[in-house]
């Protein structure tokens, strides 16, 4: 009988080792971030997150529109990336730009240097809009799209480097962009294609209906998967058709302040496991950020973030089941 081909990669919500996170790194060293996540991480084929800050020490702060924020890391979190065997990385994000055009160009090089994928932002407009195409350590091409609703002043230009920004409205051009976008992964022979999305406002549990349309658009328009962060909270899954949404993977390492009340430092390893190329499940695998680390979440932690994922996926009208401790979802 000829042995049935699999793939499992695991996503992350939003990566954050500027600030805290970078001094942390600096004192205890380049896993620190990754807490006892790393052999979960490992687990998988390949692993895909939002890389929310600027890696440099190139740049000065943005200065051209007012601006709250500026993350940055150290080059050295570079290695920090890589012990945790990250493949690629989407950049789409109101926060690549933190130190100028200077900062995301030193950063992409790095990145390149380093053979870390990259997607959603870059020199121009045409290297922002660029899928990455990720090649996993048995044989299967993965194609990767990232987008941001956000910061429209960091736009890539056919001149100038940015983000690829793109509205989330079924009635405009993102569509067609992302997907032209999805069909030049699908030319360089990958399968399955995601697209990773940060959109929308912070601290939001559900999304908006007028998301829902546009992620379904998307999958529509040939994309696999749906990958979405922003909102600093995780948010129910949906299944459509045998196309999972998860409409905000939340944060996954950071040093921001936690609201009591939604927990913003509450999320998950999300695997998206594939047979012979087709999605067949996915397994949750609830986490918790501290002091700058993630750690798998436990006992009655772990429990209520399970039950609040397992009700936000009923409100998709998506079916779970606890098991060993994860929320797993059928697709097949």
């Amino acid at each position: 009988m000829e042995e049935r081909k699999t793939l499992t990669i695991a996503f992350a919500g939003d990566v954050m080792l500027g600030r805290l996170v970078n001094e942390a790194i600096a004192v205890m060293g380049p896993a620190y971030p990754w807490g006892d996540t790393l052999p979960l991480l490992r687990e998988a084929d390949l692993r895909i997150v939002n890389l929310e800050c600027v890696i440099s020490e190139k740049g000065r702060p943005w200065s051209k529109t007012p601006k709250a924020f500026h993350f940055r890391a150290d080059p050295t979190a570079i290695e920090t990336l890589k012990i945790a065997g990250i493949d690629a990385v989407a950049l789409a994000n109101n926060h690549t730009l933190d130190f100028d055009e200077e900062g995301l160009l030193d950063m992409v090089s790095l990145l390149d240097e380093a053979g870390i994928a990259h997607t959603g932002a870059g020199r121009n407009l045409e290297e922002a809009r660029r899928p990455a195409v990720i090649l996993s350590r048995r044989g299967i091409r993965i194609g990767l799209v990232a987008f941001t609703d956000d910061m429209a002043e960091w736009q890539a230009t056919v001149t100038r480097p940015g983000i690829n920004h793109l509205p989330a409205r079924t009635d405009g051009l993102s569509l067609l962009c992302l997907k032209d976008s999805i069909q030049e992964a699908r030319e360089r022979d990958a399968d399955p294609v995601v697209v990773s999305a940060h959109w929308g406002p912070n601290i939001v549990r559900l999304p908006p209906p007028h998301f829902c349309a546009f992620a379904r658009g998307v999958l529509d328009a040939g994309a696999d998967i749906w990958h979405g962060h922003s909102a600093h909270l995780f948010q129910g899954i949906e299944l459509y058709g045998d196309k999972p949404i998860m409409y905000d993977t939340g944060d996954f390492v950071d040093d921001y302040a936690v609201n009591p009340v939604e927990r913003n430092d509450q999320s998950f390893i999300f695997y998206v496991k594939l047979i012979d190329g087709k999605i067949d499940r996915l397994e949750l695998v609830p986490t918790i950020v501290g002091e700058c680390q993630v750690n798998i979440a436990k006992g009655r932690q772990a429990q209520g973030i399970l039950r609040r994922m397992e009700r936000l996926c009923a409100l998709m009208g998506t079916e779970t089941k606890i098991v060993d401790k994860r929320l797993v979802i059928k697709v097949r």
